[in-house]
């Protein structure tokens, strides 16, 4: 299954050492309101046509140590911004781990608990964007496991990481509530083996949730995950 590396030019955001990166430049502001805190999720869900004619959404992950609210801007990622916001809105997201939580670097999400809707999203890869905002702390970012592979798994930059910008690695969004919870998640476990003590990704494809509730029962999960508001395109 996909997952980030720390090889040089196409590989993804596995190995990277926790050291130093380059800081990354000033994000321009943004055009839509600033998102409501605590703001109720949209009933029902908005459908897959509603999602793509907007330009922003607010998603909300409601996790085992608190709220994270992510806006997702097609401005940042026309291909990758709708995807996560159809997953959320589909529910794909509901009981998932942060099965990749790296100290420092980043956390990493996106099997879903179910084996079989894992399969379903896995086999819809999407294009690349691509990167026109840079890997700092608290953007959001598909993993991928090179051109054109990127389906449902993603990762939250816990540090400026503008190393990965010139990987082909575009975010999507960004951390607008919520970066302490992200901060918070459990982290102990590391990387896959043999580098740490990690979950298999595989596993986790194969078996789903009953293999890490029962061989990683701290890893943080995601109890449900929703569309909160959606934000219409610049005229």
């Amino acid at each position: 299954m996909i997952r980030p590396r720390s090889v040089p030019a196409c590989a993804l955001l596995g190995l990277l050492s926790a050291g130093a990166a380059a800081c990354a430049p000033a994000v321009a502001p943004t055009t839509e309101p600033a998102p409501i805190v605590q703001a109720p999720v949209m009933q029902p869900q908005p459908d897959s046509a509603a999602i793509a004619a907007a330009d922003s959404v607010l998603v909300r992950f409601a996790t085992t140590k608190g709220d994270i609210d992510v806006m997702v801007r097609r401005s940042w990622a026309p291909h990758g911004a709708p995807r996560v916001a159809q997953a959320v809105a589909a529910g794909y997201y509901d009981g998932a781990r942060f099965f990749r939580a790296l100290r420092g670097f980043v956390v990493q999400w996106g099997i879903a608990a179910d084996t079989a809707v894992s399969k379903q999203w896995s086999a819809r890869s999407i294009p690349d964007d691509t990167v026109r905002e840079s890997n700092r702390r608290g953007t959001v970012t598909f993993a991928a496991g090179g051109a054109n592979t990127r389906t449902v798994q993603l990762f939250v930059n816990l540090r400026d990481n503008a190393r990965l910008d010139a990987t082909r690695f575009a975010p999507v969004g960004e951390v607008v509530r919520g970066m302490d919870v992200v901060d918070g998640l459990y982290t102990e476990y590391g990387e896959a083996a043999p580098a740490g003590k990690g979950p298999s990704q595989g596993r986790i494809g194969a078996q789903g949730e009953a293999y890490l509730a029962k061989d990683f029962p701290l890893l943080d999960q995601i109890r449900t995950a929703r569309v909160v508001r959606l934000y219409p395109a610049n005229r």
